[in-house]
C-alpha cells in the first residue's frame, strides 16, 4: 500500500476539524441549559429527521461493511446486497409497525419494555446480556476491525488507530445523543461522497481498461465480462449457495435478523425513541432511501475489482501471505489507486463509519446501564445531573474495555466479522420472538419470555454446535434446515436455524401465555399504525425500486 500523501492529510484534517468542531458547538449550545437524563440519551425532541435517518446509517455501516461487503462482492456478486436491501424493506416495517408501540407507551430502552410488558427478571436478564454482547463483541469488533482498516489503508500503526479511534469516539459521545445525531450527518456526507468516489474511479477504470471512457460504458461492460456476478438469487449448486441460499433471502432468518437489529436493538432504535412518531418514521423512511444507495458505495466496487482481477490487474495485490486470493484485499487495492486528496477523503468515509458506528454503540451501552441497572438498583434516587455523569463514565470505561479486549480479538478482520455475525444469529431469535409476541398478543406472560430469551439462546447453541455431531441432520446457519439423505443434502430454506429457533420459541410461548394468561399486555389499536400520504408514497417508492432491482437481477 502506498502511504497517506500531504494531500491527504490535509483533506482528512478538514473532515476532522468540521465534525469535532460542530459537535463542540453543538455541545456547547446544549450546555447552556440543564441536561438531563433523557436528553442526554436520546436528544429528546430535539433531532430532525434528516439528523435520526443520517445516524441511523451511520451508525450501521462500519469497516466490516467497507470490507467485508466489498470483499464478498468480489467473490460472490451483487447478491450479497440483499444485507442492504432486505434492510430497507425492514424499516419500513419498523416505522409502520414498531415505532408507534414505543412512542405511545414512552419507551425509552429495550429493557424499558421488557420491564412494562413483561418484569423486572426479564429486563435486568436481557441488560446484563445486553451489555456483555455490546462491550464484548459489538464494540470491540467494530474497533479492532475499524483500527485494523485504518491502520491496512493509511500505514499508521494499528494501536495508534485503535486508541485514535476510541478517542475521537470518546469525544462525539460526551456530548450526548443530540451531539451524535447531528454529527453524525457529517459522517454520512464524507461516507457518501468518500464512498462514491472510491466506486467512480473502479468502474472507470474498468472502461479505461477495455479502451473507452465513461461510468456507464465501465458498467456495461462490468455486466457483460462479470455477468455472474449480477445475480441476486443463486439456484442450488451455486459456489456461494450456502452463504446465500437462493428464496431464503426473502422468505427465511434473514427477516429475523433485519427485524430483531433493526426494531428490537437500542443501538438502532435509540435515534428514534426521542422523536414524535412522525419525525421518527420520516427519519427511519429516509434511512431505508440510503440504504438503496449503499450497495454502490460498499458492493459495487467489490465487483469492479473482480473484474479488472479477471481482467489481470491485482493479480498480486490480490494475493495474502500464504499466496492465495483474499477477497477482502478489494477495497483497500482499490483505494491505493485513488488520486492525492480523493485517497484522504475515503480515508475520512472509512474513519467516519467506525466512528459514528463506535460512538452509537457507546451511547446504547451508557444509556442501558445507567437507566436500567444504575438508575434502577443501585441509585434510584440519583439527580439527573449525577445520571448524566454516570453515563458518561460508563463511555469512558467501555471503550477502555475494547482497547484491552480488541487486540485477542484474532488476527484477521474476517474472523472478527463472522464472530459478530454468528453471536448476532444465536440471540436473534429468541429475542425477536419476546418482542413480537409482547407487542401483539397480550396473553404472553414472563415465563414465555424468558424461554425465548435464554432458551432461544441455548436452543441456537444446541442445533449449531451440538446436535449435527449426535444425529445425522445438518443445521446451517444460512442454508437452511438440512436433512442429509441418500442421495444428498436437501434444505428448506424456509426452516432455516434461526427461523426454526423462532418458531420454537413462539410455539411455546403461545402454550405457556394459554396456560397463565399475562394481564399486562400493550394498549394497540388499528389507528397507531395509519400513516401519513408522504410517508406512504415514499415508502411506495422504496418498496417498488426493492423489488425492480430483484427482478431485474435475479
Amino acid at each position: 500500500m502506498q502511504k497517506l500523501q500531504l494531500l491527504d492529510y490535509i483533506v482528512f484534517f478538514i473532515y476532522f476539524i468540521i465534525v469535532a468542531s460542530y459537535g463542540y458547538w453543538i455541545y456547547n449550545k446544549k450546555k447552556t441549559k440543564e441536561t438531563s437524563s433523557t436528553d442526554f440519551f436520546l436528544a429528546e425532541g430535539s433531532l430532525t429527521w434528516w439528523a435520526i435517518g443520517a445516524s441511523l446509517i451511520a451508525s450501521n455501516i462500519s469497516a466490516e461493511q467497507f470490507i467485508g461487503a466489498s470483499g464478498d462482492g468480489f467473490a460472490m456478486g451483487l447478491a450479497i446486497a440483499t444485507y442492504e436491501w432486505m434492510a430497507a424493506a425492514t424499516l419500513i416495517v419498523v416505522a409502520v409497525f414498531f415505532m408507534p408501540i414505543y412512542l405511545k407507551n414512552r419507551i425509552f430502552t429495550m429493557p424499558q419494555f421488557l420491564t412494562q410488558r413483561y418484569n423486572n427478571t426479564v429486563a435486568m436478564i436481557m441488560a446484563i446480556f445486553w451489555l456483555f454482547l455490546y462491550i464484548l463483541v459489538n464494540l470491540t469488533s467494530i474497533l479492532f476491525l475499524g483500527a485494523l482498516a485504518v491502520s491496512t489503508i493509511s500505514g499508521l500503526n494499528f494501536t495508534v488507530c485503535m486508541i485514535g479511534l476510541a478517542v475521537f469516539a470518546v469525544i462525539i459521545t460526551l456530548g450526548g445523543m443530540k451531539v451524535i445525531g447531528f454529527t453524525d450527518v457529517i459522517q454520512v456526507f464524507f461516507l457518501i461522497l468518500g464512498g462514491l468516489a472510491t466506486t467512480y474511479l473502479a468502474v472507470n477504470l474498468v472502461s479505461s481498461e477495455n479502451g473507452t471512457t465513461g461510468i456507464i460504458n465501465g458498467f456495461n461492460q462490468m455486466l457483460t465480462q462479470s455477468e455472474d456476478h449480477f445475480h441476486m438469487i443463486f439456484p442450488k449448486g451455486h459456489p456461494h449457495y450456502a452463504s446465500l441460499p437462493g428464496l431464503t433471502v426473502l422468505i427465511g432468518g434473514m427477516w429475523i435478523v433485519n427485524l430483531n437489529y433493526w426494531g428490537c436493538n437500542q443501538y438502532i432504535t435509540q435515534r428514534a425513541l426521542g422523536a414524535d412518531l412522525k419525525t421518527a418514521r420520516e427519519g427511519i423512511l429516509f434511512a431505508a432511501f440510503l440504504k438503496l444507495l449503499m450497495p454502490l458505495i460498499v458492493v459495487l466496487p467489490g465487483i469492479a475489482a473482480y473484474t479488472l482481477y479477471q481482467n489481470g490487474l491485482f493479480q498480486q495485490e490480490m494475493l495474502d501471505a500464504t499466496g492465495e486470493v483474499n477477497k477482502d484485499h478489494a477495497y483497500p487495492v482499490l483505494l491505493n489507486l485513488l488520486p492525492a486528496g480523493l485517497k484522504g477523503l475515503s480515508f475520512a468515509a472509512l474513519t467516519a463509519a467506525v466512528v459514528a458506528s463506535l460512538a452509537g454503540k457507546a451511547n446504547s451501552i451508557s444509556t442501558i446501564f445507567t437507566l436500567d441497572i444504575y438508575k434502577k438498583y443501585i441509585s434510584p434516587n440519583a439527580t439527573e445531573q449525577k445520571l448524566v455523569r454516570v453515563g458518561r463514565i460508563a463511555i469512558w470505561v467501555s471503550m477502555l474495555m475494547a482497547i484491552l479486549i480488541s487486540p485477542f480479538m484474532g488476527i484477521d478482520k474476517k474472523g472478527g466479522f463472522q464472530f459478530i455475525q454468528e453471536m448476532t444469529g444465536l440471540v436473534s431469535p429468541g429475542v425477536f420472538a419476546a418482542f413480537i409476541m409482547g407487542f401483539f398478543w397480550k396473553k404472553t406472560n414472563s415465563s414465555g419470555a424468558l424461554f425465548a430469551i435464554v432458551g432461544g439462546f441455548l436452543l441456537s447453541l444446541f442445533f449449531k454446535y451440538v446436535l449435527p455431531g449426535m444425529v445425522n441432520l445438518e443445521f446451517l446457519a444460512p442454508s437452511g434446515f438440512a436433512v442429509l439423505g441418500a442421495d444428498g443434502v436437501y434444505t428448506i430454506p424456509f426452516l432455516d436455524t434461526m427461523g426454526f429457533v423462532f418458531l420454537i420459541c413462539v410455539a411455546v410461548m403461545i402454550v405457556l401465555g394459554l396456560q397463565k394468561p399475562s394481564n399486562k399486555g400493550l394498549e394497540i389499536d388499528a389507528s397507531m399504525f395509519k400513516t401519513s400520504s408522504s410517508f406512504a408514497i415514499g415508502a411506495a417508492v422504496v418498496i417498488g425500486v426493492i423489488t425492480f432491482l430483484y427482478a431485474y437481477f435475479w
